[in-house]
C-alpha cells in the first residue's frame, strides 16, 4: 500500500521532539497510519587548534602560538584538556630490504626530536558557545637532539604536529585534534653556483650492456648549478647536436635517495618525486631547450646526513628514442636553503 501524505481521519499526528523535523509515515496492517515528526538535536562538541601564523612555518627558537577552540551547543563537562607538541623522524625499510636487515626492521622506532605537553584546562565544564584558550610553545629540541626540516618521503618522514586532547566521562567519547606545522632552516647567506657542462655520446655511456644497437647521437647540455637553493628552480639547457634515430620525447626527473642505517648495514632506495616532459616528438637539432623544475614543498628538503639516515636528491635526464630505446643520464645534486 503506498504511503499517504496525510494522517487517517481517526488518528492524530504523533510528534517526537520539539518543533518541525523530518516527516515519516508508518503503516501498521492495512488501516492504521501515524504521522511522526522527528526533531533530532545533536549536542556535538568540536575541538580545534588555530595557529596565529597562517603559513604554519616556524624556525627553531621561535614560539608556536595560537588558540585551542572548544565549541559546544550546551555545557560540556570534561576531565581536562592537554596540548602536546610532537616532532619525530619515522624510518621504515622497503619490502625488498626486509629480509636483508630483519633486525633493523623489527627494532626500528621513531626518533623523537620534540616533545612538550601543556595543560590547557583543568577538569571542569565549558559553557555553551565558543571557548578560546591561548597557548605558546617554544620550538626547542628535546634534550641533546637537533631539529630537522619538515620532509614527507617514502621511507623517511620528518613531521611536527600539535595534538589537543580532551578527556571526557565514561559515557562520552574523548576528543582529539591533530594539526601539522612546518619547520625550516636557513643554512647560509649566499650560494656559490656549481655549474656543469656535459656531452652525451654512445662512447661515454656508463651502463650500456651493448653499444652495437645504440643510435649515434651527440647531446650537449649545461646545468646552471649542482648546488641548489630549495626556493629557486633547477635550471639549465640541452641541445641535440646530432642523432641518427628520431627522438620520441625528453623528460626531466627529480629523485629522492633515502638511506636508513643500522649496525647490520644500510638500506638505500631511490624513488621518483616528479617527472616533467621537456620535449615531445623529434626534437629540432642545434636549438637550446631550457631545463626548468621547481622543487615541490615537503617532498623535498635540504640534503641531510645523520648517523641513522640520509636524505639526498638526484636529477635524471631521460631521452626516449623511437622504438622505445631509453637513454638516462644521472646528476646527483645538493639541496640547501638560503
Amino acid at each position: 500500500m503506498p504511503l499517504s501524505t496525510k494522517p487517517t481521519q481517526h488518528c492524530k499526528p504523533l510528534t517526537l521532539g520539539v518543533g518541525g523535523g523530518l516527516p515519516c509515515f508508518i503503516t501498521i496492517g492495512l488501516a492504521v497510519r501515524h504521522f511522526i515528526s522527528f526533531d533530532i538535536v545533536i549536542m556535538a562538541t568540536v575541538l580545534d587548534i588555530k595557529l596565529k601564523r597562517a603559513t604554519k612555518v616556524y624556525k627553531e627558537g621561535e614560539v608556536v602560538a595560537g588558540t585551542v577552540v572548544i565549541e559546544s551547543k550546551g555545557e560540556c563537562s570534561h576531565q581536562g584538556v592537554t596540548l602536546t607538541a610532537d616532532g619525530s623522524v619515522s624510518l621504515q625499510l622497503s619490502s625488498k630490504s626486509v629480509g636483508v636487515f630483519e633486525a633493523f626492521y623489527n627494532s626500528v622506532k621513531p626518533i623523537q626530536l620534540l616533545s612538550q605537553v601543556l595543560e590547557i584546562a583543568k577538569p571542569g565544564k565549558f559553557p555553551s558557545g565558543k571557548t578560546e584558550i591561548p597557548f605558546e610553545i617554544p620550538l626547542k629540541a628535546k634534550g641533546n637532539k637537533k631539529l630537522y626540516e619538515s620532509y614527507h618521503g617514502v621511507y623517511i618522514s620528518i613531521q611536527y604536529s600539535l595534538v589537543a586532547d580532551m578527556k571526557r566521562g565514561m559515557l562520552s567519547k574523548d576528543l582529539r585534534k591533530d594539526l601539522e606545522f612546518l619547520v625550516d632552516f636557513n643554512h647560509g647567506d649566499k650560494l656559490k653556483p656549481q655549474p656543469l657542462d656535459f656531452t652525451l655520446t654512445p662512447e661515454n655511456l656508463q651502463n650500456a650492456k651493448s653499444k652495437s644497437n645504440i643510435p649515434k647521437f651527440k647531446i650537449n647540455g649545461k646545468i646552471d648549478s649542482l648546488l641548489c637553493n630549495i626556493t629557486d628552480p633547477f635550471t639549465g639547457q640541452i641541445t641535440i647536436e646530432s642523432c641518427s634515430n628520431p627522438i620520441k620525447s625528453m623528460e626531466l626527473q627529480l629523485l629522492r635517495v633515502e638511506t636508513c642505517g643500522c649496525a647490520e648495514g644500510y638500506a638505500k632506495d631511490a624513488t621518483e618525486i616528479q617527472n616533467i616532459q621537456i620535449a615531445e616528438g623529434d626534437v629540432a637539432h642545434h636549438i637550446a631547450i631550457p631545463l626548468y623544475m621547481v622543487f615541490p614543498r615537503l617532498f623535498t628538503a635540504p640534503t641531510l646526513t645523520t648517523n641513522n639516515f640520509k636524505i639526498e636528491f638526484e636529477i635524471n635526464l631521460v631521452v626516449v628514442f623511437k622504438g622505445d630505446m631509453v637513454l638516462t643520464e644521472n646528476f646527483p645534486i645538493k639541496v640547501t636553503r638560503v
